[in-house]
This record gives structure tokens, C-alpha cells and sequence, in this order.
């Protein structure tokens, strides 16, 4: 089953991701990877270091001419800011220049300086930097391969940012995904860009950040994927774990979740018709999950954003050697970043469903993965 690991800092020479567990006879390219690479560094309101960021990719072994191996892949992403840092950030023995000791409120920085008993901020905030998520995106990359050897795809919108919320109710399809990504907000129709987009003008103007809410959609699981047997084998518990773990996440909502809390029992569920040989339901208000399970509708799930941590009116702080009052140094300038959050958010759930998918379906090869899928559908079909 698919698993995966990354390791890197945000200005070292790169980041490595090595992915366990695909089968053999997955198609990959480097420019797939690319691509969604690219697509990580979308949105307005982003900084000045999208512009300078490069991904500079290298797949360093698991695929031969386009296809896994079925052994591990590994990727490393060259970071060409490194000639920069490389004095900084060298692994050789040394001390550092310019140790940073104000932590930033809303950062990892304190608390990791504590916890591992360091007097730099950069041995923490270089980790915990949420440029990490570039490997990730190997890893979504490659999860979403798997998927769409099945007919199964992954779509990610933005539904707010700051108190600007789309008021559509239509779930978008990988068809739309062009029409997403060309919007500035990644905002799934042309009036709800426009809001987004006058939300962060102001919010720039006041030297102030913004977060928001994103929804990731998948189409086309079957049915039975995750499990209410124990508690870590429920796909919700398992999705919500996957999208906490991304950097500035504070909230995951599971279909209608906050809204049918408010709701009455008659009026919160998806009814079940059966008709033609076929069970479906009219609704899904669960976001495609009941019990633990995946029901077959689509997968749908939305995770909240809070505003960057990192202001243009930087915080204030305390210096960790001092003691006295500072105010926190401040190294990029984003406004908003949750066009981008909504890709990455995309990654995790692509990877959770992949690995739900194995564990149920096996398959040491593409096509023996393939085969019981479509056994297993024909089964549903026929039930």
C-alpha cells in the first residue's frame, strides 16, 4: 500500500520524496509531475517568491521509460535559491551568521525551539515551512495516476477567502478543473472570483493576511473504501488526519458537516432509492461517506485555512536570548494563499483514497489492480 515520506528544508538543496507501495505499469512523466508542481504555485495574492521558486525536478529511480517499477520511486526537487543559502544552510560543521531568535507568533518556531532546545528559529522554521508541501505533491501526483487507472478523479475549488463565500451550489468535475485553475482565486465560477479578489486588494492595502475554506471533490470511488471496524479505519478519520497535516489547516468539514449539524434527522440524510437494478440517492449530503465508508456518490470534503502568520505589520514577539519585547522578523510577504492550499489539499486526499483503494483492491500490477476493481464493481452492479 502506497506510503510515502519527504525530506528537505525550505532553503536547502532540495527536496527529496520516496513513495512505497505503487504497483508496476503506472504511467508517469516528468512533465505530469510538472505540472502539478506548477499548479501548487497558483493564486492571487501570493509573494514575490512564486516568481523565483522553480521546481527542478529529478526522478531518481522506480520508473524506466515512463512506467513504475513496482520498487520504490524517489524525486528530488533541486531548490535554485541553494547557491544563496548554501553558506547558511551547509550540513558541514560551522555556526550560523544570522541565527534568528524573535520566533513568529502562529508559527512552529517557539514551540520547536523549545521542544528541541535550540536558540535559532531557522533550525525549526526551515522544516516546518509549508514549502514542504512540494514533495507532497510528488506523492498526490503519483496517487492520482493510480485513481485514474480506474476512472476516479480529483477536483479542488476555493469556496472563501476572508468573507468572501461562493454562493454556488454546483459541484464542479475534472472537466472544470482548466476553468479553475485559470481563475486568479481558483474560485469555480466568474462573480465569486471577483469577490475573492476585492477581499484580498483590501487586506493587501491594510498590510494584513487572509485564509479561507477549499473543497476537494473525488468522482468516480466505488463504493466500500475505509471501514467502521475500528476507529483509524474510518475514511472520514482518515481524510481529516491527511488535511490537518498540511501547514495552517484548522477545521475539516466532511459533506454538509456544519450545516446539517443544524438540521433535523428527517431533513440531514441522503435517502436511499433503489430503481432499474440500482441503488442511488438524490442528495449527498454526507459528502460521498457514511459509517466510515465510501458510499459511491462523490467524495467531498472542505478544510479551512487561517491567515498567514507571517503579516506586512510584522507581530509582536520576544526575543529568546533577551527576553525582551521584539517584534517577529518577517521573510516572505503572501497575502493569501488558498488558491494554492486548495492543490495541496487535493494531494492528501488523492493519496487517501489511493491507499484505501490498494488496501481493499491489492495488485502488485496496474492491470491486476484494474481487474478487481472491475470485478469488484460488477459485483456492486449485480447486488
Amino acid at each position: 500500500m502506497l506510503r510515502f515520506l519527504t525530506a528537505g528544508e525550505s532553503h536547502g538543496p532540495g527536496l527529496v520524496t520516496i513513495v512505497d507501495g505503487l504497483p508496476a505499469g503506472m504511467e508517469v512523466s516528468r512533465q505530469g509531475l510538472g505540472y502539478e508542481l506548477a499548479r501548487r504555485r497558483l493564486g492571487y495574492g501570493r509573494g514575490a517568491r512564486m516568481k523565483i521558486e522553480k521546481d527542478e525536478l529529478e526522478i531518481m529511480g522506480g520508473v524506466r521509460h515512463g512506467r513504475t517499477l513496482g520498487s520504490p520511486v524517489a524525486v528530488i526537487i533541486r531548490n535554485t535559491e541553494w547557491p544563496r543559502w548554501q553558506e547558511e544552510m551547509s550540513p558541514d560543521p560551522g555556526v550560523p551568521k544570522r541565527p534568528m531568535t524573535t520566533p513568529r507568533p502562529g508559527h512552529a518556531d517557539l514551540v520547536g525551539m523549545l521542544k528541541y532546545d535550540t536558540k535559532d528559529a531557522r533550525n525549526i522554521l526551515e522544516r516546518a515551512s509549508a514549502r514542504e508541501t512540494a514533495a507532497r505533491t510528488v506523492a498526490g501526483y503519483l496517487a492520482k495516476q493510480l485513481l485514474s487507472s480506474i476512472g476516479a478523479t480529483v477536483v479542488s475549488h476555493v469556496v472563501a477567502i476572508g468573507e468572501a463565500v461562493s454562493d454556488s451550489e454546483d459541484l464542479p468535475t475534472l472537466e472544470d478543473l482548466p476553468a479553475i485553475d485559470a481563475s486568479s482565486v481558483r474560485a469555480f465560477g466568474t462573480d465569486t472570483e471577483a469577490m475573492m479578489v476585492a477581499e484580498i486588494e483590501r487586506a493587501k492595502s491594510d498590510r494584513d493576511t487572509l485564509g479561507g475554506v477549499v473543497e476537494v471533490l473525488v468522482h468516480g470511488l466505488p463504493p466500500g473504501l475505509g471501514s467502521y471496524d475500528q476507529w483509524d479505519r474510518r475514511i472520514e478519520a482518515r481524510l481529516a488526519e491527511a488535511l490537518m497535516s498540511i501547514q495552517a489547516m484548522k477545521a475539516v468539514e466532511v459533506g454538509d458537516g456544519l450545516e446539517s449539524s443544524r438540521r433535523r434527522g428527517s431533513v440531514a440524510h441522503d435517502e436511499i432509492y433503489y430503481t432499474d437494478g440500482e441503488f442511488f440517492r438524490n442528495t449527498d449530503r454526507a459528502g460521498g461517506i457514511e459509517g466510515g465508508m465510501t458510499t459511491g456518490q462523490p467524495l467531498r470534503v472542505r478544510v479551512a485555512m487561517k491567515p498567514l502568520s507571517t503579516v506586512m505589520r510584522p507581530l509582536p514577539t520576544v526575543n529568546v536570548v533577551t527576553k525582551e519585547p521584539e517584534v517577529a522578523f518577517r521573510e516572505r510577504s503572501d497575502v493569501c494563499a488558498v488558491p494554492a492550499a486548495g492543490v495541496v489539499a487535493e494531494q492528501m486526499v488523492a493519496i487517501v483514497a489511493a491507499q484505501e483503494l490498494q488496501r481493499k483492491f491489492g495488485g502488485d500490477t496496474v492491470e491486476d489492480f484494474v481487474v478487481n476493481v472491475t470485478s469488484y464493481r460488477h459485483r456492486i452492479r449485480t447486488f
